[in-house]
């Protein structure tokens, strides 16, 4: 059941964009604009590599700064060479069967080799999942095309690129031939000092794909398919768009408690997905702080699906610390490669998908994504207290506000940080649709087959937009929630939410609207119906 109400979406309220130019401190730009066309691989800018080893940029594999301790067979000596020089007498060979793919990775990582990198999930999908026909394309033909991609970073990705830190707004923009040379490398485990996330780089998600190979998990094999639907897409027909990845921070957070906004449009579905239905829109990635949860790992669930069926969206972990409370990544221009059935366990790779998206005139895909990281509770009740709803209400305004740009897209979002984050889908749904509409946004909200909380959500929002209720009369409700009712509870609370929201706006109406009214629950001289 779907609750229609007419948005305007992109193209049609999409903004201006400025003429696309590298600024230094403020945007990296990775490609020659002057010869930026439609339909032309963009040309990588500038058109020598420029070394750069430095705590301020990525390590890249092909830097001569990067070196490895080899041993020499015969002698039995070690000798420093260039790891790249290694790395391309490694993977320039003949592939086989995965066992020549596993022991060119660990040669060339043979630190991480030796805490014994699992490979089961890379020989079960090459040796068993894969019909002897594919195991052969894959390893004559996609593999080797893999390979000259990746050793093709010190002509492509020649400009440094520099890591998105926290506190940092800066922007960086690349081709998806550039993204696809880099991620090419990530699953080769090109990438030094990258894995485990240890050290220098404790702060960062792993990129190198190297946890992707491991288990026998039926997660991973789904994984690989998407990943592979991905590579075999780019080699045989590479993409000539750009991608944005944009580190954001919240300079100054609304005052919610005097906002006299009032609630903008809401539509609501609980059959179709953020990514099918919120075309055209500001799409939510339900975050990890180290973005992308466990995509490379054993995760597969909202954030982790998304990134699978986008992968230029893992390149985001190559390069962006942890996002802090008031923090987003905003990326642009991404494209879906593989379609998929399930969620969790249940999920599976089911072929590739023809992305017909537009683009603007970046040449991006009109595909924005925003990851913005929910808080984890360890109690149902923390999760009310009024310093959680703040932080909560400033990270999703933090990426639903673009300051100074009006007429937006609406934003397309869900149950997010509910699941094993804890949080309660009613409040979350809530905390967006005030954070939306404070940004001056519509909101497309998706309950993914739960047709209850779809009917409470909507309930909700008629009662609040037909009596003009302001943000801050809302708010002021969830504070009362908390000091009325979930403080003098120690586990979850008698009293609903939104039962409560009804009860003291409107008492006449608290049958009518919403859940359904059952027992009465005293506080004080108040009567409250759970």
């Amino acid at each position: 059941m779907v609750f229609p109400t007419a948005m305007q979406k992109v193209p049609v309220c999409a903004p201006s964009l400025p003429r696309l130019r590298d600024s230094p401190g403020q945007h990296t730009v990775m490609i020659r604009t002057d010869l930026l066309q439609d339909g032309k691989v963009p040309v990588p800018y500038p058109s020598m590599f420029q070394d750069v080893w430095d705590d301020d940029n990525i390590q890249m594999p092909c830097s001569e700064k990067s070196l490895l301790s080899v041993l020499n067979e015969q002698t039995g000596d070690l000798k420093r060479q260039g790891r790249w020089q290694f790395i391309r007498k490694m993977l320039t060979v003949r592939f086989t069967s995965s066992l020549i793919v596993k022991n060119a990775i660990t040669k060339y990582n043979p630190t991480n080799a030796m805490v014994k990198w699992d490979f089961t999930a890379w020989d079960l999908y090459c040796n068993k999942v894969l019909q002897p026909d594919a195991a052969d394309h894959l390893m004559g033909v996609l593999l080797p095309n893999m390979v000259k991609l990746a050793l093709r970073a010190p002509e492509l990705c020649t400009k440094p690129i520099p890591f998105l830190k926290k506190g940092m707004e800066h922007s960086i923009t690349m081709s998806q031939e550039q993204v696809a040379c880099l991620l090419a490398n990530a699953f080769f485990c090109t990438f030094p000092s990258r894995s485990y996330g240890k050290g220098e780089y404790a702060t960062y998600p792993d990129i190198n794909f190297f946890k992707v190979f491991e288990g026998g998990s039926p997660k991973k094999i789904e994984k690989l398919k998407a990943l592979m639907c991905y590579f075999e897409s780019v080699t045989e027909n590479m993409p000539t768009g750009l991608i944005t990845f944009q580190r954001k921070t919240l300079d100054r957070p609304p005052n919610w408690k005097h906002s006299n906004n009032l609630f903008s449009k809401l539509q609501i579905s609980c059959k179709s997905t953020i990514e099918d239905g919120g075309h055209g829109m500001l799409q939510v990635d339900f975050a990890n702080k180290f973005v992308g949860g466990g995509v490379l790992g054993s995760g597969l669930v909202q954030e982790e699906i998304r990134f699978l069926i986008n992968p230029e969206l893992i390149l985001s972990r190559l390069f962006t610390e942890t996002l802090d409370h008031d923090e987003c990544l905003i990326i642009t221009g991404t494209q879906q490669y593989s379609e998929y059935t399930g969620f969790a366990d249940s999920f599976e790779c089911v072929g590739s998908h023809d992305d017909t998206i537009i683009r603007d005139s970046w040449q991006r895909r009109c595909t924005e994504i925003v990851a913005i990281d929910a808080l984890k509770f360890r109690s149902f009740m923390e999760q009310f207290h009024l310093t959680r709803i703040t932080r909560e209400l400033n990270k999703a305004y933090c990426g639903f506000d673009r300051p100074g740009v009006s007429n937006l897209p609406p934003v397309a979002t869900g149950s997010w940080g509910c699941g094993v984050f804890g949080g309660d889908a009613r409040l979350k749904a809530l905390l967006q649709i005030l954070a939306a509409s404070e940004a001056g946004r519509d909101l497309a909200y998706f309950t993914f087959g739960d047709n209850k909380l779809m009917t409470d959500i909507h309930s909700m929002h008629t009662f609040i937009a037909e009596r003009n209720i302001t943000i801050g009369e809302v708010f002021d409700l969830l504070d009362k929630y908390y000091t009325a009712v979930c403080a003098l509870c120690h586990s979850r609370c008698p009293v609903s939410l939104y039962n409560f929201i009804y009860q003291e706006c409107s008492p006449s109406l608290r049958r009518g609207l919403g859940e359904t009214p059952r027992s009465p629950f005293c506080i004080g001289r108040a009567v409250y119906h759970p």
